[in-house]
């Protein structure tokens, strides 16, 4: 999943990318409302992380500027504790919650969690699909109950998939959704993930779990249980 975080305090916006990369998020970030104004209407992100008082454009004016583009991601605004009348105005503005400041790391990644589950669907943080099950949470992929060991890059392909099952993912989606902007994307980097994937969920190629659709891309096939 690829975060933006749009934070003008340098210490902080720091902080908020070292913690989500490891966890597991692809993050991106600026200081600037402009910028990030570009960024989120240009690119695609799964979600974002607004503080509202920015330089150039604020958090509101920012997220206003996302809802009329049609940029629908979820948002979930930073505020002082303090400043209530921000907290109403962003969320009336288009975001999807809030945090106060301080806050601590495990609160913000169990808010992500739950605002990109609900973007996707998922009302509940284990994605199950018959014997294979996806804990959104501690990032633990099961088979038949026997966690399955996948790599980092492994994980976030398979998450994304199952978070839009049914759904033909091309390459180019994944790319944008899975990695940094300078990610090569001529490479066929994709291509040996998904490979790794169904040697690991499907050994005996008997569920067949990703479908591979020609010319457009990737399919998560499992029926939901």
């Amino acid at each position: 999943m690829k975060l933006l975080v749009v934070e003008d305090d340098a210490d902080l916006r720091r902080q908020l990318v070292t913690g989500l990369e490891s966890r597991g998020y692809t993050v991106e970030e600026t200081a600037d409302g402009q910028e990030a104004l570009y960024l989120g209407s240009e690119f695609a992100y799964d979600l974002a992380i607004v503080d509202l008082g920015l330089p150039s454009l604020s958090g509101v004016e920012l997220i206003r500027e996302w809802r009329a583009n049609k940029r629908n991601f979820p948002v979930l605004i930073l505020t002082a504790r303090s400043d209530w009348q921000d907290k109403v105005e962003g969320l009336e503005a288009g975001a999807d919650d809030f945090l106060v400041k301080p806050f601590h790391m495990e609160e913000l990644s169990a808010r992500l969690n739950a605002l990109l589950r609900r973007a996707a669907g998922h009302a509940k943080p284990v994605l199950n699909f018959g014997p294979l099950s996806l804990d959104t949470t501690g990032r633990v992929v099961s088979f038949e109950s026997r966690p399955v060991k996948l790599t980092s890059y492994e994980y976030r392909t398979l998450e994304y998939l199952m978070l839009n099952a049914g759904k033909t993912v091309s390459k180019a989606e994944l790319t944008e959704h899975l990695y940094h902007q300078d990610f090569d994307r001529d490479s066929n980097v994709l291509e040996v993930f998904i490979r790794r994937l169904r040697q690991k969920l499907d050994p005996d190629q008997q569920l067949q779990p990703i479908t591979t659709v020609r010319g457009l891309g990737y399919r998560f096939d499992l029926p939901a249980s």
